[in-house]
């Protein structure tokens, strides 16, 4: 018996080393774009001890497997040329050579964060119609790295991607990052090299999630031991089940009580329900309740496809129209846009119908935003807005569908926890050369903004631990404008208020941190959004603008364009009684007073201040004699900033400390 175990045992490895194959990490794909002006690792698996040779352009360099089957080569630096066959043959028992056509050298840069990074070209197409309908440019490569966890540790690979270095269309591009797919655009432009666009992020997720375990450690050994917590992996599988079945039987429960087949039928007789106000309406429940607006049609507009705008819901909806269903969407973000096919339109009384969908929160409608029906050619476009366009009515009528307990359980969400994407999804990607990195993060941490710093700090060193380049470029996206009350329900009105003010804003405290590090770390820019952001929306759409800056940022950092100009800087201040002279290294458009500047006393009491510029200068006038303090757009949402480079770029938010004797420089 003990033979035949050990001859069957000799057989089964000859036959695993007969089929053990060369392999290459997912990033390795036909098309791939490797990066110029550097040296090009490449690696893989093979047997333990096999030969592998790897040629790119007429470059030929070979190494052997390790004793773990782990092997590298780093192919020279080139110039950015292709396209180019990349060429790997190994010499083990089974001969084998793996050919990656299609191959540019150019640059590459990385593009991390959460969901504003994701933000697709989809969500901002109304925007860009034009432009997006015009992506054609082979040269530019997009690879979408796939969301995964690891909660052990850090990973060997990837998964496998179904964006793996497409070249930028409207169709590749429909589903991936907007900024991504503009960054690619402009640097192509400006370069005329091809240029790859990996894009690694995911929405919601906290800056810890994207940290290594060693560098948290130390500092933060709690953030590690919460993650050593779900280390059981039958406590996460069972937790995951469990919030499935109990998502499934509400969901049951819900749709056998609601009464759907009636309420969305145009014929179905309303009269008795309750009217509503959109802009003056929560509905603090959960479970499901049911609006319908009747629209009349004119003969001119009947039968015409159309789309309908119903701006942005909270949180889940159903629509129809005409007892047809048009559209729906899960979650609260996405701007609601449903296409209304020819002929379901018809001339006099048409019904438009929404079932809310509420687990959470207040089911409101998001004011600020378009809820309209839209005709013609330029249907699709909102910038401009469609010529030919019916506003709805802000009164709906309302009633009471189902209403239901709150959905129990709690979800595991992996990707919240501290290191679990630096392991699954970063780790992995290195040491693929890169040109750069886009951090685009921190909506997730406004609820605790005091550690912020010291974290993107971690982060972008163990980035550069990993990549073994010290001066690796950052670019930072800082958070833009928002006002996070709109979540709640209930929108209140922006006003700007009357000094004494009190403001101590978690966003602009974000933003601080934001700018602080980038300050202080070498090789670090900072790409301001503080004015491309929407009041109402935590989503802006204007990513081709966020993109230019990160351009421009990269510009300076990587191709040494020292002509470039970025977000005026602070180069100096004097300071006196009752006036504050702030100096920058550029000048400012002239436009009389500026606003969103203030000072704060030693108590920690916040003023607004007058302010104009002359020059490089930002002359302000304080109501309170000496200051502690002087801040500049210090809200979640300063919508009144206009301190602006004669380049175009705002003055972006900061804090200055102004009553150290050190600092002061008197006046002329």
């Amino acid at each position: 018996m003990n033979i035949r175990l050990m001859l069957w045992a000799t057989m089964l490895a000859c036959s695993v080393t007969l089929e053990a194959k060369v392999t290459m990490p997912q990033l390795f794909q036909n098309g791939m774009i490797l990066q110029r002006g550097k040296a090009i690792p490449v690696w893989g698996k093979a047997d333990a001890g096999e030969a592998v040779t790897v040629t790119l352009n007429k470059k030929k360099v070979a190494t052997v497997a390790d004793a773990d089957g782990r092997w590298r080569v780093d192919l020279p630096q080139m110039k950015a040329g292709g396209p180019y066959t990349l060429e790997v043959n190994s010499d083990g028992v089974k001969s084998e050579k793996i050919l990656l056509d299609d191959v540019f050298i150019g640059d590459v840069w990385l593009l991390s964060g959460q969901s504003n990074i994701d933000v697709t070209i989809e969500r901002v197409y109304p925007n860009y119609t034009d432009e997006i309908d015009d992506f054609s440019l082979d040269k530019v490569r997009l690879f979408r790295v796939q969301n995964d966890t690891d909660t052990h540790g850090v990973k060997d690979d990837i998964r496998p991607t179904s964006i793996n270095w497409k070249p930028l269309t409207k169709q590749n591009a429909w589903l991936f990052s907007a900024v991504g797919s503009f960054l690619g655009k402009r640097m192509f432009e400006k370069t005329g090299v091809a240029q790859g666009i990996i894009v690694n992020s995911w929405g919601g997720t906290p800056i810890e999630a994207w940290i290594s375990a060693d560098s948290l450690r130390r500092d933060y050994p709690m953030l590690v031991k919460r993650v050593e917590f779900f280390q059981n992996d039958n406590y996460v599988k069972a937790q995951a089940q469990a919030n499935g079945e109990a998502s499934r039987r509400w969901n049951e429960m819900l749709n056998k009580e609601d009464n759907v087949q009636s309420y969305a039928q145009p014929d179905f007789q309303d009269n008795d329900w309750s009217v509503i106000d959109q802009n003056n309406w929560n509905w603090r429940g959960t479970g499901s309740v049911w609006l319908r607006q009747h629209i009349t049609i004119d003969k001119a507009h009947a039968g015409k496809p159309a789309r309908l705008l119903l701006g942005t819901l909270y949180d889940q909806d159903v629509t129809y129209l005409n007892g047809r269903q048009i559209g729906q969407t899960g979650y609260q973000y996405p701007p609601r846009r449903y296409d209304i096919p020819e002929g379901l339109l018809q001339e006099g009384d048409n019904v438009i119908t929404i079932r809310f969908i509420n687990k959470n929160g207040a089911a409101h409608f998001i004011p600020e935003k378009p809820y309209m029906l839209c005709f013609g050619d330029d249907r699709l476009s909102q910038n401009p807005m469609p010529k030919d366009v019916i506003p709805l009515s802000p009164s709906w009528k309302f009633h009471l569908g189902a209403e239901m307990p709150p959905c129990p359980g709690g979800d595991v969400s992996l990707q919240n926890l501290p290191t679990t994407l630096y392991n699954a999804v970063l780790h992995p990607l290195a040491p693929f050369a890169l040109s750069g990195v886009v951090w685009y993060q921190g909506e997730s941490n406004v609820g605790n903004p005091a550690p912020y710093a010291d974290y993107l700090e971690k982060l972008i060193g163990c980035w550069r631990d990993r990549w073994q380049q010290p001066e690796l470029p950052f670019v930072v996206v800082q958070l833009a404008n928002y006002d996070g009350r709109q979540q709640t329900g209930m929108p209140r009105p922006i006003t700007y208020q009357a000094t004494p003010v009190s403001t101590n804003s978690n966003w602009a405290q974000l933003r601080e941190a934001q700018r602080l590090t980038a300050q202080k770390m070498d090789n670090v820019e900072l790409a301001t959004a503080i004015d491309l952001g929407e009041t109402v929306d935590i989503h802006p759409l204007r990513k081709r603008e966020v993109a230019e800056r990160i351009g421009l940022c990269f510009d300076r950092l990587v191709y040494k364009d020292k002509k470039v100009k970025l977000m005026p800087q602070i180069t100096s201040f004097t300071y006196g009684k009752g006036r504050i002279i702030l100096t920058f290294d550029q000048p400012l458009r002239p436009c009389g007073e500026l606003f969103e500047f203030e000072v704060v006393d030693k108590g920690g009491r916040a003023y607004n201040a007058t302010a104009h510029s002359e020059g490089r200068n930002v002359i302000i006038d304080s109501p309170i004699d000496y200051p502690k303090l002087v801040r500049h757009a210090w809200k979640d949402n300063p919508l009144r900033l206009n301190a602006y480079a004669e380049t175009g770029l705002p003055v972006g938010p900061f804090e200055l400390l102004v009553d150290r004797v050190a600092d002061y420089h008197p006046h002329n």
